[in-house]
């Protein structure tokens, strides 16, 4: 993942209300969670909500699927795999052993 795209998804991830938004959608897992149930349990109002998931789906950190009626999030993990990785794969290069 290029610097860039790091950067923008740790961006997004850094508005509190996004942050709690993707934090629902990760621990959702795989099958993710319908957009309303993410209001239910925000309390966030729809056109806010809506804002805040395309910020996220922007950056890669989330994609969405409709069954029916039903909006759903789901987490790239890929994604957020490659943000911790690009964050831990240099730790501690410098240090002198």
């Amino acid at each position: 993942m290029e610097l860039e795209a790091v950067a923008k998804a740790l961006k997004e991830l850094g508005h509190p209300t996004r942050l709690c938004i993707y934090k629902e959608v990760v621990k959702a897992g795989y099958q993710g969670i319908a957009v309303g149930g993410v209001q239910d349990k925000l309390g966030i109002p729809g056109s806010t909500l809506s804002h805040h998931i395309s910020s996220l789906a922007s950056a890669g950190l989330i994609s969405q699927r409709r069954e029916g009626r039903t909006l759903f999030c789901v987490a790239e993990f890929e994604c957020l795999d490659t943000v911790i990785g690009f964050l831990r794969d240099e730790c501690c290069i410098d240090e002198k052993c």
